[in-house]
Formats: C-alpha cells, structure tokens, sequence
C-alpha cells in the first residue's frame, strides 16, 4: 500500500465545482490585485480568529515580517523565540535588523518553555514570539503575563495553527499582534503562497496594512516606506471558500489523530503527541517521538510510506546562525527532540485503513 505524507486533491475535489467558479469568476471581473475579494476573505478570517482585525499578505514569512516592523521592532533589539521552527520564524527577525534569542522548549508540547524565558529578558528586549508549533498553542497565559511585567509585545507565529484554542481563545487572537501562513499545506492553504497578519488593534492593522503596499493608503502617497506584499484577490477568494470546511477538516485531523493514538498507544518505543488539557490541537502534524528514527523513517518510506521530520536540526545549529554563538548542547530538548521526532501522513480525507497500515508497520520494524 501506498501512504502519501499529504494528499490535497482530497479536500480539493469534493469542493472543485465550487473553486473551479471562483476562477472563472476571477478572469471575468480581472481585479486581480487589492480586489473587493481580499477585503471580504479579510473580514472572514478575522471573525474567525476572533480578531478584530486580519491584514492578506504575500507569504507567512512576510506576515511575521510586517507584524514586527508594526511594532517598530528594528536594529539593536532582540526578540525571544525557539530553535524548533522553520527558519521564517528566525529570518523574520534578522529581516527587521533584530536579533533573534533562543529559549529551550517543554519536551511535551515542543512549545517554547516559558520557565526559561525569564532568564534572557534584557534592557534591548522588545518582544516575545511564542511559536503554536505543530497545532498545538503555546502557553499563552504565562507569556502574556512574563510581557505585560516586562513591558513586552507578543507576536504569535500561528502559521501552523488555524482554528487552535488556548482556554477558548483562539490562536493568533491573545498576543498584540500575530502571523499566518496560508502555504498550500496548512490547515488552510491557497493555490500557492499567502499569509495574513491578525490583530485587535487597529493601528497595527492600519500600519501592516500600508506596509503590505509600498507604505501607502492611496495611490502614488507614500507615507513611509514599505513592501510588496499583497494576498492576491484570487487565493483570497480560493481561501474565503475553504474557510467554510476548515472547522470539518480540522475535526478530521483530529479524528485521525485519535485513531492513531489508539493504535500506537500501546507501543512502547514510541510516544504519542501531548495536549494539554486547556488546549485544542488542530494537529497540523502529527508527530512521534520515537526510537531509532532513522531507520524507521526508510523501512516505512521502502514499504510506501511517506513521512517527514519538524525540524531536523535546530535553528542555533544551522550554518546561517553560526554567528549567534551558540553550539550543542545550547538547548538539549530541542536538540533531542530533533533526533526523535518523525511525522506521519495526517490529513483531511486521510483513510482509516491507511493509518492502520501505517500503525502495522511502525510495530513490524520493532518487532
């Protein structure tokens, strides 16, 4: 049998009528750019985040880009994150001349462990990036709380947390300020890059907003300088008409997850994702923690299975941040962690005779 790590024609099809009249409907009116379309997938979206505001952008990259320069965050500041993201999370920082600091992680949640984020707060410390790593949200509570004593802004990198809670509230809505990624992958992709920024406060948007378009309101008045970051009118409208299945694809994740849990549960060289009791994980991945990864990972992939590994090696051990300073052993859960984890195939329309398959095979390699 043949398990795909994801297969997107499976939410795409049911729906392609739908999404097949979205682009017709696009060459017809050709308002391609900053169309009325961005403005209602907006709208959409932040209601339901449950922000008052949402900003399309180009890429989620650019949406952590555009959230800090919001915040004026710029040369000779320092913004606290993790080593265990995708380096976006890390580029967006240096992108804004500021200098990313790393804290460990909770070896349950692979969220960032904010007993250890005290310990690195400094006079040129501007803000806290909390990463909502695999679906599963960071411990907001006690970031917003370390923030607020500080004098701190928070940027929530919710790339890969659409429609996640923390005690009810919804991910990219409790920080000043947060980023989304709309990469095909995602919980909630496009038909190619996107992003948008979330916030509750109206200036914020209005400035992310200007600076997504040459740091304008109108046309040819400049008021700053800014960026070509536009959420084009036809992935927004693509988004806004998949935003109505998002909540049933994240309850398939979810129920795929369980499945999973209820088949491995019971095998002791591997351990199965944490969630915390006061969160809902929208298990953008699925990810183990397991024995001998290596070679699990080739005797699945030699009998069809594909699979992948969130992240290999952490950020403060990869050559662009050699100049950080940091060596191994700097951040041992993330390290071990790095060599321990393995995704498996979980996504909307995935079947349960897939994942039983899947389960029979992590148990024949160690057996």
């Amino acid at each position: 049998m043949k398990v795909p790590f994801a297969d997107l024609s499976r939410q795409h099809i049911p729906i392609m009528g739908e999404l097949s009249a979205i682009f017709e409907e696009a060459l017809k009116n050709s308002n391609f750019i900053m169309g009325k379309g961005l403005k209602s997938f907006e709208q959409a979206f932040a209601s339901f985040c449950n922000a008052t505001h949402c900003v399309g952008v180009g890429n989620g990259t650019d949406a952590l880009v555009l959230a800090l320069k919001a915040l004026n965050i710029g040369r000779g500041d320092e913004v606290i994150t993790v080593p265990n993201t995708f380096i976006a999370t890390s580029e967006a920082i240096t992108s804004v001349g500021a200098k990313p600091v790393f804290v460990d992680i909770d070896p349950l949640t692979f969220t960032i462990d904010v007993e250890q984020v005290e310990k690195v707060i400094k006079g040129n410390t501007k803000a806290l990036l909390p990463v909502h790593l695999y679906g599963h949200p960071a411990e907001m509570s006690l970031i917003m709380a370390l923030a607020q004593k500080h004098g701190l802004k928070v940027v929530e990198d919710a790339a890969q947390a659409h429609g996640a809670t923390y005690k009810g509230l919804r991910a990219g809505s409790i920080g000043d300020i947060s980023a989304f990624s709309f990469y095909p992958g995602k919980n909630l992709g496009c038909f190619g890059d996107g992003g948008a920024v979330a916030t509750n406060d109206g200036g914020l948007a209005e400035k992310v907003s200007m600076l997504r378009n040459h740091g304008r309101k109108e046309k040819y008045l400049h008021e700053l300088e800014g960026y070509n970051s536009r959420l084009d009118t036809i992935q927004a409208l693509i988004l806004e008409k998949k935003l109505e299945y998002l909540t049933a694809w994240n309850e398939e994740r979810q129920n795929a997850a369980l499945i999973y849990n209820r088949l491995l549960s019971a095998v002791d060289e591997v351990v199965i994702p944490y969630r915390s009791s006061d969160v809902t994980h929208v298990f953008h991945l699925y990810v183990v923690r397991c024995r001998k990864r290596d070679d699990l990972k080739n005797f699945l992939r030699e009998n069809g299975i594909d699979t992948g590994i969130h992240y290999p090696l952490p950020l403060h051990l990869q050559p662009a941040y050699q100049w950080l300073d940091y060596g191994e052993g700097s951040f041992p859960e993330a390290e071990k962690a790095a060599k321990e984890i393995l995704s498996l195939p979980v996504f909307p329309g995935i079947k349960e005779e897939e994942q039983n398959y899947v389960a029979h095979m992590i148990k024949e390699f160690y057996r």
